[in-house]
C-alpha cells in the first residue's frame, strides 16, 4: 500500500468550504426571488450552491417563471453581487476548523490556492476575511473560459501554483464544484453534512483535519 504524501498544493473553494457564507448568499437570493414575486423553495436554493453566478441567476428565473425577454442577467448579478458585498463587509464566518487547517498547510510550506465561482468584484471582500497573503494565488469564476463544473478554475489554479493538477488536493462542499476538481484531476476531499460526488472522498469537516486527510492517494 502507498503512504500518502503531502500534495504539491491545495486548493481550496471558499464560499461553504472554508467560509460559512452560503448563509449570507441565502439571504441575497431570498430578497432577490422575492423581489420577482416568488418566495424561494430549499430545493431551488439547493439547486445553485456551487454555481457560477450566470447559472445560478438561470435557475432563479427559472422557478421564478420569468419568461426569457424579460430576464436581465447583468442587473440582477449586479444587484445580487452588490448585496452579498453588503452581507460580507458586516463580516463572514468561517467554517469549523478551516483556519486552523490554512495554518497547518502553510506551517508545511504547502501552496495554498483559492478556486471560485464567485466573482472578483465579490471575493475580494471575502480576502478581507481569508487573508489575501496566505494564497499564492486566487481563480475566480468570472476570470476563465469556463466556470466549475468544467474543470478550467481548478486547471488554473495548479497552473498559478506551477505543478500539475495531479499532484493537488481539492477541497470543497459542492457537487458543482466536486466535479471541476475531479475532471482536472485532483484528488478531492469534500466537505459538509453528506457526501456531494462519487469519486470524492468525503471528510465531513475541517475541524481537528490531520496531514493525512489532506493528502493525495
Amino acid at each position: 500500500m502507498t503512504s500518502p504524501s503531502l500534495p504539491a498544493a491545495v486548493l481550496f473553494d471558499m464560499d461553504g468550504t472554508l467560509l460559512d457564507s452560503e448563509k449570507l448568499w441565502d439571504i441575497a437570493v431570498a430578497e432577490f426571488t422575492r423581489g420577482l414575486g416568488f418566495e424561494i423553495t430549499p430545493e431551488a436554493r439547493e439547486s445553485t450552491l456551487g454555481n457560477a453566478t450566470g447559472d445560478a441567476l438561470r435557475k432563479l428565473f427559472d422557478f421564478a417563471q420569468v419568461p426569457e425577454g424579460e430576464r436581465d442577467y447583468a442587473g440582477a448579478e449586479r444587484w445580487v453581487s452588490d448585496r452579498v458585498v453588503e452581507l460580507f463587509d458586516d463580516g463572514i464566518p468561517w467554517q469549523p476548523g478551516a483556519r486552523e487547517t490554512l495554518d497547518l498547510l502553510a506551517a508545511a510550506d504547502v501552496p495554498l490556492v483559492l478556486v471560485t465561482n464567485t466573482i472578483r468584484e465579490v471575493t475580494e471582500h471575502a480576502l478581507g476575511t481569508l487573508g489575501r497573503d496566505r494564497f499564492v494565488a486566487t481563480v475566480c469564476g468570472d476570470e476563465v473560459p469556463s466556470p466549475k463544473p468544467a474543470p478550467d478554475p481548478y486547471l488554473r489554479g495548479a497552473e498559478l501554483a506551477g505543478v500539475a493538477a495531479t499532484d493537488c488536493v481539492a477541497v470543497e462542499d459542492s457537487p458543482t464544484g466536486a466535479r471541476s476538481a475531479l475532471e482536472a484531476g485532483c484528488t478531492v476531499l469534500t466537505v459538509g453534512p453528506e457526501p456531494v460526488l462519487d469519486g470524492a472522498l468525503h471528510i465531513g469537516t475541517l475541524e481537528g483535519a490531520r496531514f493525512a486527510d489532506l493528502s493525495r492517494r
